[in-house]
C-alpha cells in the first residue's frame, strides 16, 4: 500500500526502501525521538520528504490532493485536537468537515459503547479526562470510514486496565473491516501480539 524510496526528512528520518502491506495491521516501535511519529505523518502528508519518493498505492504521494487523502488516510496523534462543544459534536466533526451524512444518535452511542465510554452525547468535552479525549477522537476516525489508520500511540492516555481492551477494539474494527492499521507503540509486548508486521525504527533508519 505504502512503498518508501529513498525517504530523508531533515536529520529525522533516513529510509532507503520500505513496504507496507495493504490489509495487515503493522506496528511501529523504536526509542522516543528515532522518528516514529514523524514516520507517520510522512504517510499522511502532514510533513513531505526533504529528499525521496513515498507512493501510495502506485501514486507518488506528492502528486496527491492532500485534503483527498487525509480523508483515506486519518491520524490519531498521542495529543488529539477536541473541539470546543459537546461529544456528539466531537464524534461528527470529520463527517461535516467532509459534507457528509450525520449519523442519528444510535450509532453514536454505539461507537461510545464500542470505545467503553458511558457518556452522556450532550456531555461538554472539556470535562473529559486525556484518555477519554483520546477515545472520543479515535471514534472520530471509526465514523469517518477511512480505508488506513495511523495511530500514535493510541493507548499512550489509557491505564493499564483499559489499555489493551482498546487495542484490542482496534485492531479487531481493523480486521472486521479490511481497514490497514499502522500504529506507533511504546510496547513490545503489544506489538508482538497485535501486530502482523513490525518496523523498528532506530538512529532514524
Amino acid at each position: 500500500m505504502f512503498r518508501l524510496e529513498q525517504v530523508k526528512f531533515k536529520e529525522i528520518i533516513n529510509i532507503s526502501f520500505m513496504e507496507i502491506s495493504e490489509g495487515l495491521i503493522t506496528g511501529v516501535i523504536g526509542a522516543s525521538g528515532s522518528g516514529k511519529t514523524t514516520f507517520l505523518r510522512l504517510l499522511n502528508k502532514m510533513v513531505s520528504p526533504t529528499s525521496g519518493k513515498i507512493y501510495y498505492r502506485g501514486q507518488e504521494l506528492s502528486q496527491i490532493d492532500s485534503v483527498s487523502h487525509r480523508r483515506e488516510v486519518m491520524m490519531l496523534s498521542q495529543m488529539p485536537i477536541m473541539f470546543d462543544g459537546t461529544i456528539r459534536e466531537n464524534l461528527v466533526a470529520a463527517l461535516q468537515i467532509q459534507g457528509r451524512g450525520i449519523p442519528d444518535d444510535e450509532k453514536l452511542l454505539g461507537v461510545l459503547k464500542q470505545l467503553a465510554l458511558r457518556k452522556d452525547l450532550d456531555e461538554n468535552t472539556e470535562k473529559l479526562s486525556g484518555g477519554e479525549k483520546q477515545r472520543i477522537a479515535l471514534g472520530r476516525i471509526i465514523l469517518a470510514d477511512p480505508k488506513v489508520l495511523l495511530l500514535d500511540e493510541p493507548s499512550s492516555a489509557l491505564d493499564d486496565s483499559t489499555e489493551d481492551f482498546i487495542i484490542d477494539m482496534i485492531v479487531t474494527y481493523a480486521r472486521e473491516n479490511q481497514k490497514t492499521l499502522i500504529m506507533v507503540t511504546h510496547s513490545v509486548d503489544i506489538a508482538n501480539k497485535y501486530t502482523d508486521e513490525r518496523i523498528k525504527m532506530e538512529d532514524h533508519r
